[in-house]
């Protein structure tokens, strides 16, 4: 959910809601990179009788550009339709669901995966099987089970999965909304607060997954599995979007649409429209392409956050306060990516187009023995913003940028404030958050055994 709720509009259809975006390099097969992008944001479990699901008239995309226009070479498209066995009921599922095909479970979702190239698209696999939501012990005696019969194999070497996981995201959402306040950071300055330590609400809730694990030479752009991380085939742009019909029309019997399809959800860098696009330009930042984001570039240079932050901690960015410059090392993690000669041994450059994008640079192996939530600026060039994987603390690592953390790669002559160090989520996920094989976030919490706290 680092971009839940985000704009007016799309505040009231989660169902089209992009509430993150993942893509990394496979864990535990390297030939591979897997995407992820996450809808309806802010799951309750217990939320029934009508539990979450996809939406039947909601195209979802996956886009992958390999060459660096910020224009897609390849879309990943997701239908979902939706079957009654009984609807004579009022339930979701009259007894124990043990399979996807268990007569018990009333309502069901299906899905088609299509992949569209320059020169067509071509169907990857139809009437797939999402799981059922986890509804409790009766009802979902084992629910890992059946997540995992949901996880399809597809020509290819292709894997897919569609469905309810656990939300990987972590933030103290009511403390960040409440005039940006970082729990810990204002007791450091003595600022009385009622709870000094943070809090992390989205760790009892869950979020509905489309995940595709994908061999690395069906994304580049010339077919190969690249191995020096300095050359451009090895980059890939990455971002997920949502569309519906262009006309809806409500009859007596719900909303009807049609017409040609329109984007009203996309999401590439965290947080980037929720943070840095203002609300007067969210809704139309939405509807656009990444390869028209120079009209956003003003925001990224000069972001809000940066000065707010001088503002709310008074003394604890003073060099942040006087900085007057245009933000070229903001522009170049979320707009261009990071050229060469800049982390030595690293690159992740798209070209000078500014698009939001996830750049991954496929050349770069995962990070297996104890990887570093806090990613590149911590060292760990496998995690964000060389893609994201879903561990990652996005909210540490973006704060410290925008703090300042990233300014002397671009800067030498600016010295960083000492607060930045402890810019921080101050959060670390709990159990059970994630898990070592696709589709990489962990089982869903049910809404029978889920603590309120």
């Amino acid at each position: 959910m680092s971009s839940h709720r985000e704009a007016p509009a799309i505040s009231q259809d989660p169902v089209a809601d992009n509430a993150d975006t993942y893509a990394f390099v496979s864990p535990d097969d390297p030939t591979t990179v897997t995407i992820i992008t996450n809808y309806v944001p802010l799951e309750g479990p217990p939320g029934g009788p009508n539990f979450f699901e996809f939406g039947d008239d909601v195209l979802y995309s996956i886009y992958v550009d390999n060459n660096g226009d910020a224009l897609a070479d390849i879309e990943f498209q997701f239908r979902f339709r939706t079957t009654l066995q009984n609807p004579d009921t009022f339930l979701y599922n009259t007894g124990p669901i043990t399979s996807l095909t268990d007569p018990s479970w009333n309502k069901r979702q299906l899905y088609s995966v299509s992949a569209v190239r320059s020169g067509g698209g071509s169907i990857l696999g139809q009437d797939l099987a999402c799981p059922p939501c986890n509804i409790g012990p009766r009802s979902t005696p084992n629910y890992d089970a059946l997540a995992a019969a949901a996880v399809h194999s597809l020509p290819g070497g292709i894997s897919v999965f569609a469905g309810q996981r656990n939300d990987g995201f972590f933030v103290d959402l009511g403390a960040i909304f409440d005039l940006g306040d970082i729990r810990e950071l204002n007791m450091a300055h003595l600022i009385p607060l009622a709870t000094a330590t943070s809090v992390d609400p989205l760790k009892t809730l869950n979020i509905h997954t489309i995940a595709i694990k994908v061999p690395i030479r069906m994304l580049t752009r010339d077919g190969s599995a690249p191995s020096n991380a300095l050359s451009a085939t090895s980059v890939l742009g990455i971002w997920g979007g949502a569309s519906r019909r262009k006309v809806q029309v409500r009859d007596g019997y719900g909303v009807r649409q049609s017409g040609p399809w329109v984007q009203v959800s996309r999401l590439g860098n965290p947080l980037f429209n929720e943070v840095i696009v203002p609300v007067g330009d969210k809704d139309r930042w939405n509807a656009v392409d990444p390869i028209d984001d120079v009209g956003f570039e003003k925001y990224v240079n000069q972001p809000e956050l940066a000065r707010l932050l001088p503002v709310l901690y008074p003394g604890a960015f003073p060099n942040l306060a006087a900085y007057t410059r245009n933000r070229a090392d903001l522009h170049a993690i979320l707009l261009t990516g990071i050229p060469q000669g800049v982390v030595p041994g690293f690159q992740n450059f798209t070209g000078p187009n500014p698009a939001d994008m996830l750049r991954l640079n496929v050349a770069i192996p995962p990070t297996t023995s104890n990887p570093n939530p806090l990613g590149l600026v911590a060292g760990d060039a496998a995690g964000f913003p060389n893609g994201r994987r879903v561990f990652d603390d996005i909210v540490s690592i973006e704060l410290k940028a925008i703090a300042g953390l990233t300014i002397p790669l671009v800067d030498p002559s600016y010295t960083v404030d000492g607060a930045v160090s402890a810019v921080s989520s101050y959060l670390t996920p709990g159990p059970g958050r994630y898990q070592a094989t696709f589709p990489y976030l962990g089982t869903p919490h049910d809404g029978y055994d889920t603590p309120s706290s």
